[in-house]
């Protein structure tokens, strides 16, 4: 699986949100600057992470993005699946007439488990684990 750039872009914008300490709402123009993606991609971008309860927006003068969950909860697995949809690095794992092999396929067990060990993987890293350098400097 290659993740899109909007997955990527995603986790990018909610890495930077979580930055500001403050509770200020933060302009788009402000976070491109930041995180080097466009206004027009942020837009786009911004729209599931509102649905999915990440982000909300504040209008007005002094308006901009904010996070709406605390960079604990949330995590790189739940940015992905907002993005993407389900983790998955075969196709035919996310609808069985997309191969038909599909029945008797003997590497469908090993692309489930591996896409399950990229889930839990992604599920087990934060927000918060991303903005702790010390984790940073870990991994």
């Amino acid at each position: 699986m290659k993740l899109s750039a909007r997955s990527r872009y995603a986790a990018r914008l909610l890495l930077s949100l979580a930055s500001h300490e403050s509770n200020t709402p933060i302009r788009t123009a402000i976070l491109s600057e930041e995180t080097g993606i466009t206004i027009q991609f942020i837009e786009q971008i911004i729209r599931p992470l509102k649905k999915a309860g990440f982000i909300k927006s504040v209008r007005g003068v002094a308006g901009g993005h904010i996070l709406d969950k605390a960079p604990s909860e949330i995590t790189l697995g739940q940015i992905v699946r907002t993005m993407e949809g389900a983790i998955s690095i075969s196709n035919c794992l996310d609808c069985d007439s997309q191969c038909d092999r599909s029945v008797d396929c003997k590497t469908k067990k090993v692309w489930e488990r591996a896409s399950r060990a990229m889930e839990v993987e992604l599920d087990s890293i934060t927000l918060a684990d991303l903005l702790d350098p010390q984790d940073s400097a870990e991994a």
